[in-house]
């Protein structure tokens, strides 16, 4: 076995555990909703056929095709997810001459919509999964909302000590499930073989023809076949195009196949199995076990898109759309792997509230899908701005094909809007907030640099005039500047109060680029601009996390020869006030409260703490 082959392996089986948690978990309820949701069909033979039709053309032409087969090309640097694909289509915009605040908002509200679904998933997951108690003996009902609260908590609690132990677990356990998905489904469908005739899209066309209000309906529950397709894009990077494709078309697409049609059979022998066809699947001495391996399928699921939403939270602060906020790497080697303490509680308190106010998961499935179909909506559009600015040999098909899937998805969406008064309200309030707090920094932050370069002095008005001349003192300083064509404000303050310079001044500006990662070689660049002043530039993507001390140790850094013990570090750090002109005084108010939120420059920067010193400034808004 080639190096090549041997690598391939380990990465499928454990993108089995990552990338495909999430849609791996839908067949707990996905067709059941059909048959028993917001607005249920009759299990008749023609309504099974029609249903589990549309379920097979969704897939194959939204997971298969679209996400895996043609979307998944579209990664910044071998990263997945609406923020890189973002970050991608504004950078091939502004090299085509084309406006780029358009395509930043359209990537900014699909990242909002992950964050519904990030808290929306583990609900109905955890939840569909531990109703198995209900099949398994109805006494235990009463059981199904403490012992779904106690894992949430657990599973949330357990983020901190990092996944790196038995995030192991997470292939072979998918593995064993979606085999079990495959076999329950199988043993089904040789039973009833005539619910392969579904394969055929004409079952469904027929449908929509004879019964359109009905057919509008089933597009929601339909759907749900399909969540978890914008995450295995998002989780791409983690593992590359390869490992994701082969562990889909070779297993995933296969076994949850294979599931929904013996879920259809069993039906179709027996109407009343419709409560619960996935657990009614399993022989009467398997569903514990079944129960068993559904629940941890159902926190795999969850981990991986609570470690998506820790990843977009890194993002989004990366480049400018949140501030600064407290990461924690739980693992040595994995760079992926981070906890974010204040995202973490926060969608644990959200998780509790959806569990106990919708108990049950057909209620959850009515909130579910509208965020998924939008962030899959904003895929499409943003894919076809790519490909616009893009020169390609197959430019115009690919188009016709993004317009296609585009269309297909307005559809699902319009029938996942018909749950709104059911609960679909719920991942777009999600949503809006979460647009509004990205908006409200991004916004806040521009007025913050506009009001400030209004009263900053060009650095080369600095370095000519008669500063540099003033008395120095031992030691070196480095400054962190927004802007190294600018005095920075810590500088502008010590001169005003302290009337000297250091020796040697560093004036150092942090870029996060668009692109996921920079490497070491590019990192620095240093540029002596005499009398002991230093502008020093420091790289990284926007996967990566900056470590200021780190970077001074490259070699780049030769010519600074900056001494540990003698350096110190000036930050700035703004409050603001009330000004005129600015925001409207609850966004104002909103963007001052997350100010204070935001995590200081020397935590972030990994400055030593005892060489730091931050100069407070007022900014008007």
């Amino acid at each position: 076995m080639s190096t090549h082959n041997k690598a391939l392996l380990p990465l499928t089986l454990a993108a089995l555990g990552v990338v495909y948690g999430d849609i791996g978990t839908s067949p707990l309820y996905a067709f059941r909703e059909a048959l028993v949701g917001a607005h249920p069909l009759a299990p008749t033979p023609d309504h099974i056929l029609a249903i589990l039709s549309a379920m097979f053309w969704a897939m194959t032409l939204i997971i298969s095709i679209k996400y895996v087969g043609l979307v998944v090309n579209f990664d910044n640097e071998g990263e997945g997810g609406v923020l890189a694909l973002t970050a991608l289509a504004q950078r091939i915009g502004r090299k085509a001459g084309a406006l780029s605040a358009g395509v930043v908002m359209v990537g900014v509200f699909a990242a909002s919509l992950f964050y519904g679904d990030a808290i929306i998933t583990p609900v109905i997951s955890v939840l569909s999964a531990v109703e198995g108690l209900n099949v398994l003996s109805p006494d235990l009902a009463d059981w199904v909302l403490p012992i779904t609260v106690t894992i949430l908590v657990g599973l949330f609690a357990i983020q901190r000590l990092g996944t790196a132990a038995v995030g192991r677990l997470f292939g072979p356990v998918t593995t064993v499930w979606f085999v079990v998905l495959a076999v329950l489904g199988a043993a089904s469908l040789v039973q009833t073989p005539e619910v392969l005739l579904a394969l055929d899209p004409r079952h469904a066309l027929r449908f929509a023809v004879e019964e359109p209000g009905a057919a509008f309906f089933m597009l929601s529950a339909v759907f749900l076949v399909l969540t978890g397709g914008e995450a295995l894009y998002a989780d791409m990077g983690h593992f590359g195009k390869v490992p994701v494709r082969l562990a889909w078309y070779g297993l995933v697409c296969p076994s949850l196949l294979l599931n929904y049609f013996g879920q259809g059979a069993l039906v179709l022998r027996d109407p009343s199995a419709a409560a619960n066809p996935f657990y009614l699947l399993a022989p009467e001495w398997f569903l514990p076990v079944l129960i068993g391996l559904a629940t941890l399928a159902a926190i795999i699921a969850s981990q991986a898109v609570i470690s998506g939403a820790f990843s977009v939270t890194m993002q989004a602060a990366r480049l400018g759309f949140l501030p600064r906020v407290r990461v924690v790497h739980t693992s040595d080697t994995e760079r992926g792997q981070i906890y974010i303490p204040a995202m973490n509680w926060m969608m644990l308190v959200a998780v509790i509230i959806l569990v106990l106010e919708f108990e049950t998961s057909s209620r959850v499935a009515n909130a579910y899908g509208v965020a998924v179909c939008g962030a899959m909506l904003l895929d499409s559009l943003l894919c076809s701005y790519v490909v616009v600015h893009r020169r390609g040999r197959y430019r115009l098909a690919v188009l016709a094909a993004l317009s296609l899937f585009f269309a297909i998805e307005l559809l699902f969406m319009a029938g996942n809007l018909s749950k709104f008064l059911h609960g679909a309200w719920v991942p777009v309030l999600m949503a809006t907030v979460f647009f509004t707090l990205l908006t409200a920094w991004k916004r806040g932050s521009a007025l913050v640099k506009e009001r400030q370069q209004a009263y900053d002095i060009p650095i080369s008005a600095f370095l000519a005039g008669p500063a540099p001349d003033v008395p120095r003192v031992a030691g070196q300083a480095v400054y962190l500047c927004a802007n190294l064509d600018l005095v920075p404000t810590a500088l502008f303050h010590n001169l005003k109060h302290f009337k000297v310079l250091h020796e040697k001044n560093v004036f150092l500006h942090v870029y996060t680029e668009e692109v996921p990662y920079v490497t070491d070689a590019q990192r620095l660049t240093v540029q002596d601009a005499g009398n002991g002043m230093f502008l020093v530039s420091v790289r990284y993507g926007f996967r990566q996390e900056p470590d200021i001390p780190a970077a001074l140790r490259l070699p780049a850094a030769a010519g600074l020869e900056l001494d540990p013990m003698t350096t110190t570090f000036f930050v700035a750090r703004s409050q603001v006030v009330e000004g005129v002109g600015g925001m409207s005084g609850w966004r104002r108010g909103l963007f001052a409260w997350m100010t204070r939120q935001s995590e200081g420059a020397a935590t972030t920067f990994h400055l030593p703490p005892n060489q730091v010193v931050e100069v407070g400034t007022q900014v008007m808004l």
